[in-house]
Formats: C-alpha cells, structure tokens, sequence
C-alpha cells in the first residue's frame, strides 16, 4: 500500500471557489488540483445524462463523452461561459474548474519524500489528504489514477437504496 492523495468531494463541494494553493515548480501559478477536481466530478459525481444538457448547450464543442460516458472538456476550446453549469440539472459542475488554461497536478510529493504537500495543507475545509490506503468502493473510495483517490457517493448508489 501507498501514500495517495484523497479528494473528499462532499467537502470540497462546500467550497464556492478552490483557494489551496500548489507548489508546482515550474510555475508557481499553477493550481494543479482543479484539474483533478473536474475530473474526479466528472467521473464520480456525474451522472452522465444521456441527452447532457451540459453538451449540448457548450457554444465551442469544449465537452464531450468519452468512451464510457464520462464528460471531459477540451480547455484549449472552452471559453469559461459556464453556461454548462447552468445547464447541469444536477450542479455537477463547479465553478471553479473553468480558467482558460488547464493546470496539471506533478503529484510534488509522490516520490517517495515524506514532505507535506502544500494543497492539503491550505485547503479550508480539509477536503484533501495525503494518506496510506487503497481504494475501497464500500467506503466510498474510489481510484481516480495510481496517485489519487476520490471519497464520493456514486450517485449510482443512492438510486439502489
């Protein structure tokens, strides 16, 4: 087992816009946690409507499906309208994912260095966290990528309660 950085969306959600700061080195600018934020929203919170309203109101095509029904958007197309979280009957969408230009996240600690990762360290509400653990479905945890896991209810889920 690893150290994986874990992305409680219940508690980011309560965010109005994402203020953790990153230590990517190369440009200190960066935020690279939003794009793991859209992506773990889009692939877990999501709830892939089959007409995605989101879709089809997106004036530049920015948003698509891809092969198994999850939303990705293009950011060299998107031109921030948001019109697409307005037209998310679900609010999936977060407005803070939207800049123009898309950061990464380098995973600064994932080499092995027990350091502390500054996005952890200055989120307010304690969505993040950088622990030992695998991923556990019955617990909520699911695998975003090697080095990331998301705490969400699969809205899936909840339909079967």
């Amino acid at each position: 087992m690893s150290k994986k950085i874990v992305i409680d969306m219940m508690k980011c959600r309560t965010c109005n816009s994402c203020v953790v700061q990153c230590s990517y080195q190369h440009h200190p600018g960066n935020n690279g946690m939003m794009p793991l934020l859209e992506k773990a929203a889009f692939s877990f919170t999501c709830r892939r409507c089959e007409d995605a309203p989101c879709i089809e109101v997106c004036p530049v095509d920015a948003l698509e499906k891809d092969e198994n029904g999850v939303i990705t958007r293009a950011a060299n197309l998107c031109v921030a309208c948001k019109s697409c979280i307005m037209a998310c009957p679900f609010g999936t969408m977060m407005n803070s994912f939207f800049e123009v230009r898309k950061s990464v996240c380098d995973y600064c600690a994932m080499d092995g260095h027990d350091v502390k990762l500054l996005c952890i360290e200055t989120c307010p509400e304690k969505a993040l966290s950088f622990e030992e653990i695998d991923e556990d479905p019955e617990q909520n945890l699911h695998k975003l990528n090697d080095k990331v896991l998301v705490r969400e209810i699969i809205w899936e889920k909840l339909k079967h309660e």
